[in-house]
């Protein structure tokens, strides 16, 4: 059983969780009636990677997973799927009766919540929530991603936790894209006003038009502000749009939209940063077919694998 968990946390981690995967990891970690059992868990997949944190992870007062540094980096897909799985802990042991949605990749779906706020989650994401929001406050744990068109309502904020970081907002539309494995978690606004923190610290607040990279690896808010290049959730509209991305995160995301897998032989190359956009529905390899001229690569299939060489 052991090694199961063990199997499925890593597609977790990964964004490759078949949807029975995907109810089987959550079945597990409902059932947890504490987070060390999953703090165990993270601590044997990153032993099994030979990249042990210093010390043992563990979750403060806002259900955030806590790291201490250490001299060697750590696999950023394990802590950011980490920090999401121990939140959702958290979450779940102070709220017993929550909603889980979830999608496969390859899968969207739209939602109606409690308070009529209407989501649109992206592939390979899940979404919790509760039946009936608390007075004075609606809350959400997201991993993945999502457009939200959140139902105005005076003095009860909305806020959308995806690990260390929270959005706030009283009624507006806008997209997060967290998923577990990608350096960034971005905020995008297409109408009102968003606030935005990084644990304990604010991190911006955004208007219409505006976007906001928070990097998962730094321990400080970030500043700078964007103003969008692209809609606010062009995945919503069938297209694919990425503005000076690497071609790892983007490689990543045509998985899930996909479900295919892909590999890039060369990691220098996976860093190249890349602005471009496509609809959704040319398909995986003429995608990958623009992104290998704008690489200048080669792109091969073997065995249902695309490389990119």
């Amino acid at each position: 059983m052991e090694e199961r968990i063990k199997y499925l946390f890593r597609q977790y981690a990964a964004g490759k969780c078949s949807r029975k995967e995907y109810e089987e990891f959550f079945a597990y970690i409902r059932r947890s009636s504490h987070d060390d059992s999953i703090r165990a868990l993270i601590q044997e997949a990153y032993a099994a990677d030979g990249q042990v944190p210093a010390a043992p992870p563990y979750v403060d007062g806002n259900g955030a997973l806590v790291l201490k540094k250490t001299k060697r980096s750590l696999r950023w897909s394990m802590a950011a799927a980490a920090v999401l799985v121990l939140g959702l802990v958290f979450w779940w042991n102070s709220s017993p009766e929550l909603k889980r949605n979830f999608t496969a990749r390859s899968e969207f779906k739209y939602l109606l919540l409690p308070d009529s706020t209407q989501v649109w989650l992206n592939a390979a994401s899940t979404l919790e929530y509760p039946p009936q929001f608390k007075p004075g406050i609606r809350e959400v744990y997201l991993s993945g991603e999502a457009y939200f068109d959140v139902q105005h309502a005076d003095k009860v904020p909305f806020v959308i936790h995806t690990g260390t970081v929270s959005t706030t907002v009283l009624g507006t539309a806008f997209n997060i894209k967290a998923y577990p494995g990608l350096k960034n978690i971005i905020v995008a606004v297409n109408r009102g006003k968003v606030s935005v923190r990084y644990g304990k610290q604010q991190a911006a607040t955004l208007t219409e038009g505006q976007r906001l990279k928070v990097d998962r690896e730094e321990t400080v808010a970030p500043a700078a502000v964007k103003t969008l290049v692209t809609e606010a959730a062009p995945w919503k509209l069938g297209n694919l749009a990425y503005d000076n991305e690497t071609l790892d995160d983007i490689v990543k995301d045509l998985e899930r939209v996909y479900n295919v897998h892909i590999r890039i032989l060369d990691a220098g190359v996976g860093q190249t940063k890349i602005s471009t956009s496509f609809r959704r529905d040319i398909g995986a390899e003429k995608a990958l077919e623009v992104l290998c001229r704008l690489t200048d690569t080669d792109l091969k299939r073997s065995e249902g694998i695309y490389h990119i060489q």
